[in-house]
């Protein structure tokens, strides 16, 4: 891709593997009611925006899923494995597409997470690849928790691009999300929607000239 210097990924279905549907499930089990109003791949509860920007505690988002189900009695183990029923898992070829992209152009990572899913992903790259963190495929990784913002808001980018000295023309967002890919595109980034599930992502970037 000509001009391209930089690239911003997304984690999830983008690098990493999850499965809104295995959460709406999980979340009904739990009797969650309208499920797919409270939490989809488009738009969801202001919980979980919150809980992103880390406006809530973990305690906070647990009490907010006992409120939705309408159910005090529920575990904090409960309700944590419902929601990270959301996660599967990183195809183990995409760390070595991550390292040949990182040869070619300055990388990172921008994921809205939150410090359930987070801790879930650090002990399953541990436990999985020996990783202790994502930090040698990236020149740095960044998380909405941590920045208390989070896509698709203009400001997430702007950090991103200030904190790194980055040119937005010379810039590439990969997002799965079309409304996070409007939000990069107000910031000045070059964009491509992930069309593809994430276990191709290597055959994505060959088919837009990047590897």
């Amino acid at each position: 891709m000509e001009n391209i210097k930089n690239i911003i990924f997304d984690y999830g279905n983008v690098i990493f593997t999850i499965d809104f549907k295995r959460a709406q499930e999980a979340f009904s089990n739990l009797g969650i009611k309208d499920v797919t109003a409270f939490f989809a791949h488009k738009a969801h509860n202001s919980l979980f925006d919150d809980f992103e920007t880390a406006a809530i505690s973990p305690a906070e988002f647990r009490a907010g899923i006992r409120q939705a189900a309408e159910n005090n009695d529920l575990t904090d183990e409960e309700i944590d494995a419902a929601w990270n029923s959301l996660l599967i898992g990183t195809p183990p070829q995409n760390h070595d597409v991550l390292r040949q992209v990182k040869q070619k152009y300055r990388t990172f990572l921008l994921s809205n997470n939150n410090e359930i899913h987070y801790n879930w992903i650090t002990a399953y790259l541990q436990t999985t690849f020996e990783l202790e963190n994502l930090d040698n495929y990236f020149e740095k990784a960044y998380f909405s928790q941590h920045m208390k913002l989070r896509k698709p808001h203009t400001a997430i980018f702007e950090q991103v691009i200030c904190e790194n000295s980055l040119n937005p023309a010379e810039t590439l967002f990969i997002d799965d999300s079309p409304q996070h890919i409007e939000g990069a595109r107000k910031a000045g980034l070059h964009t491509l929607l992930m069309t593809e599930p994430a276990e191709r992502l290597g055959e994505f970037l060959k088919q837009h000239g990047i590897i």
